[in-house]
């Protein structure tokens, strides 16, 4: 037995469709061998079949694992309290100490790994501190780039990917006219924002606090007004 290790990752974090997740993957270190052999690394460096296979395999070695979808109503601020908006780096560091804390219960002691989604690592890692029931446990880095340096990050990179990969599928089912991918640069999804985004606007898919939805309700009101 090794020590036990934490690795936290999000996906999905830019689009304007969708929601974001973030995985929390525990695994003692001595399956780290095992997992790189399988071929596990960052997520955007594998397509959708291999991240789905991987997931499973994945699982299978991991002490255990940890999801929180963040759904757009949420990322906008609704049921917030208080009138001021609470931002997307406050939410995901929210969104990593609720698996933290899920996580680490009767566990001596666990080393945690958080892809860091802030420029400001300090900062970011400060506001997480405040969030977290119990740290006498707990040994928490938070760096750019975890989730290429380290393995057990990888792992939840995939599962935080392959997630929101089944989620978007949903999304597609539920919306025929094609969605995409969901990210601002996918030309499907602005195609689907400029004919469907006002029929839609309700339906809690779209994250309306992003420039991309602000400009295209603006087309929408400019065509009232025609």
């Amino acid at each position: 037995m090794g020590e036990l290790l934490l690795g936290i990752d999000d996906a999905g974090r830019g689009p304007v469709i969708g929601p974001m997740v973030l995985a929390g993957c525990l695994i003692d270190s001595s399956k780290e061998g095992e997992l790189r052999e399988l071929g596990v690394k960052d997520s955007k460096q594998l397509t959708q079949k291999r991240r789905t296979f991987l997931v499973e395999k994945i699982k299978e070695r991991a002490e255990t694992f940890e999801i929180v979808r963040v759904l757009p109503p949420e990322i906008d601020g609704m049921g917030q309290e208080g009138n001021q908006r609470i931002k997307l780096n406050e939410i995901e560091a929210r969104a990593c100490a609720k698996i933290i804390n899920r996580i680490n219960k009767g566990y001596k002691e666990i080393k945690i790994v958080i892809d860091c989604p802030s420029t400001n690592i300090t900062k970011w890692k400060d506001y997480l501190l405040t969030r977290i029931e119990n740290l006498s446990t707990l040994k928490i880095s938070c760096e750019h780039k975890a989730d290429q340096n380290h393995i057990v990050v990888s792992a939840a990179s995939i599962i935080a990917k392959d997630i929101r990969e089944k989620e978007m599928d949903k999304i597609r089912e539920k919306y025929p006219e094609g969605v995409g991918s969901g990210y601002c640069s996918d030309p499907l999804t602005i195609k689907f924002l400029e004919k469907h985004g006002k029929k839609y606007k309700d339906d809690g898919i779209f994250r309306k606090t992003w420039i991309t939805w602000k400009r295209n309700s603006l087309n929408f009101e400019q065509k009232k007004l025609i």
